[in-house]
């Protein structure tokens, strides 16, 4: 059986005259776009933009919802409680579907964006608020997670459609969380080494820790984050392995 894989990245990260990586070279290595709901960034124009350019590009285009904290780039913690996390996600999902279908295209897929995804990596409450969420607005929609965590549990528990996401721009700790961004190592910025290690995932069927401990699960969509530097290079680094190695690569919202 021949393998598959989806290259994601998150775009339409910009507010206003500002922009925040590179969107238009991404989308033409990417095949599934994750774009922000105007909470951590973006904004009603970036995000039809970026919706625009995805149907232009033919990726799959899914949202990207976050804290609202623009000043902090969604990646600071915050507390809400469970009814605030459905609302704010139900707000998100329903701007982007929206924005999406004036821009001509469709959502196919939910990831959500930086400390609130890394609160679903553990946070059992917040999982099913966040689930319950996604599947009130529309159940349809594929949520990608981030393998063998508690989201997995919850969402397969829940119905809902998952694709599990590893990073080719991340360090990992032997409990499957992310390395902190402010150690050394957490973010892997050669293009090569990157490949390296997702071919060997990918291969594999496991993640692959900073110790070497393999955490076993299905990979479904490699990300590739927009705001990393050479994030472009990376993303094309992965793409040409996957290809090298017989690897389908395509939208996980086709399969």
């Amino acid at each position: 059986m021949t393998l598959s894989i989806d290259l994601n990245c998150d775009m339409g990260e910009g507010y206003g005259a500002y922009d925040i990586g590179n969107d238009a070279e991404m989308l033409k290595v990417a095949t599934s776009a994750n774009v922000a709901c105007g909470f951590h960034g973006g904004d009603f124009s970036v995000m039809a933009r970026a919706f625009r350019a995805a149907k232009v590009n033919g990726v799959a285009a899914g949202c990207h919802p976050g804290y609202p904290d623009l000043w902090g780039f969604g990646r600071r913690e915050m507390s809400f409680s469970c009814q605030e996390l459905q609302e704010l996600t139900a707000y998100q999902i329903g701007a982007a579907a929206a924005v999406a279908k004036l821009a001509g295209h469709r959502l196919t897929h939910v990831k959500v964006h930086g400390a609130m995804g890394h609160l679903l990596m553990h946070d059992v409450a917040a999982c099913e608020a966040v689930a319950a969420a996604i599947k009130a607005v529309d159940a349809e929609l594929i949520v990608t997670v981030l393998v063998a965590t508690r989201f997995e549990e919850v969402g397969e528990a829940a119905g809902l459609r998952l694709a599990r996401e590893i990073f080719a721009d991340r360090a990992y700790m032997d409990d499957g969380r992310l390395v902190s961004r402010k150690l050394p190592g957490a973010v892997i910025h050669d293009p090569d080494v990157a490949a390296e290690r997702m071919a060997q995932m990918v291969q594999e069927g496991a993640v692959i820790t900073q110790s070497g401990k393999r955490i076993k699960g299905k990979i479904d969509t490699i990300c590739i984050h927009g705001d990393t530097p050479g994030a472009v290079a990376i993303a094309k680094a992965v793409k040409a392995k996957m290809i090298a190695l017989g690897i389908d690569v395509r939208p996980f919202a086709s399969t």
